[in-house]
Order: C-alpha cells, then structure tokens, then sequence
C-alpha cells in the first residue's frame, strides 16, 4: 500500500467514515473508497463502485463476486449502541455490547441515574433524548435502545430514530405500552409506514425475566437485525405439531 493512500485511509479511520481498499489482484493497483468516492490509482466501473458499496454496507471483505480480479477491504468505523434511559437494564446491556464491538453511549438527563458510579467509564451524553439523538444523528451502523418507560423521555427519542437509517430501533413495553406509544407517534405526525421499524416489545421472545436476560434478549435482535437473520421459529404450545414464527 502506497503511503499517501494509508494516509488517507487513516484519516478516514479517525474520522470514523466507512471506507474501503479495493485491490486488483493482478497488477496490485489500488483505490480506497471513501463516502462513494475513489481515485484514479483504480478506475472502477458503475457496477464495480456499487458492488464495493455493498460489501461496504454488509461490513464483508473479500473478492468481489463480479470481478475476481478485485479484492475490497472493508474498514467500517465500530458499530454504535444509543441507549436512552439509565436504568437496570441498561447496566447489563451496555457492557454486553462493548463485548459485541459495540461503543455505547448512554442518554439520560436524571443525574441521579445517569451517573458515574452506576455507570463508569461510560459515554454519558446530557440533554434531552431528542436533542441527544440529533447531535449523536444514528445511522446505517447505529442501534437505538429506548428503555425509560416514560413517554416524556422515549416518544421523542423515538420520533429522532425513525427519521434516521438506524439499523435497529428497540422500545422497553408490553404490547398494551406499545400501542399507547405508536398512538402518540401518529398524533405526533410521523407517518404510520415507520412504525414497523420499532421493536416493542423489545427482544427476543426468550422469556426474559431480570435485568441481564432481558439485555441478553435485546442484543440478540440487534444481531439479528444487523446481519439480516431470518425470524427465529419456535414450538407453538397450542399446536405442538406446528412451528410459529417469532
């Protein structure tokens, strides 16, 4: 690798800007790839770029399906937790998903939750949820974990990550909560198409019941929303013999 594009692979890396090194296996040029845009070191096609663009997106290195002669290597910034609301089960999830890769920042403007000794060393972020969110501003690589219980916190964290491309929105609630909540959405304005994105109840139906296991249940569907998984399939109790989707 020629040191004017390290250099400016690690000034995309500081940056936290996803980008890619697309290598011709043949010759060894190079051109890296950064916000959709390269250099002359590698001329790439239209059908080339969006391929790159693709393995970008699914965060997957390896040699291109549509030319074998190419190889990109993904250099994606780290993927990002917003966790709104200080609560118990933000203190098992937001260590869980710094294990996953994760880096977590934490909302909350009550002090006497959001606070150093019950979370340390964590990214604290002041000010309220939607003024939090704007200047966080999620994106393709972020999850949004809404916790509080409390509409005045949640709905307007919610209203931030549904005009975003967060790859995960998640709501603490029982169904009978998450029907009040997307009632208050809609009075709100945001459009009804949205409101599939959010997942309430949160987690996969494992039959979470403290703290930790819910957090268990929460990071797993980001996982399976981050890779794309299919739903789980689980025996259904009033028909043994049937399988029902989770």
């Amino acid at each position: 690798m020629k040191r004017a594009l390290l250099d400016r692979l690690q000034a995309a890396r500081a940056e936290k800007r996803p980008a890619a090194v697309v290598t011709n296996l043949k010759d060894g040029r190079q051109t890296l790839i950064v916000d959709g845009e390269g250099d002359d070191g590698l001329p790439l096609t239209a059908d080339q770029r969006t391929a790159v663009a693709a393995a970008i997106q699914s965060d997957r290195s390896g040699v291109l399906k549509q030319d074998s002669d190419l190889f990109v290597h993904v250099h994606n910034p780290p993927l990002r937790l917003i966790v709104v609301g200080a609560v118990h089960i933000s203190q098992a999830l937001v260590p869980m998903a710094r294990l996953a890769g994760y880096d977590v920042y934490l909302v909350d403007p009550r002090k006497a939750w959001a606070n150093s000794d019950r979370f340390p060393a964590v990214n604290m972020v002041e000010g309220w949820p939607d003024e939090a969110l704007h200047s966080l501003a999620p994106d393709h690589r972020s999850a949004v974990v809404v916790l509080t219980h409390d509409p005045k916190l949640d709905d307007p964290a919610l209203g931030v990550a549904l005009r975003s491309s967060a790859f995960y929105i998640g709501a603490l609630g029982s169904r009978k909560t998450h029907a009040g909540r997307l009632a208050r959405l809609r009075d709100s304005g945001l459009e009804e198409e949205s409101f599939g994105r959010i997942h309430g109840p949160i987690g996969l139906a494992i039959g979470a019941k403290s703290p930790a296991e819910i957090a268990i249940a929460i990071l797993a569907q980001m996982t399976q929303a981050l890779h794309g998984a299919p739903p789980l399939v689980k025996a259904d109790p009033l028909n043994p013999g049937a399988a029902a989707a989770e």
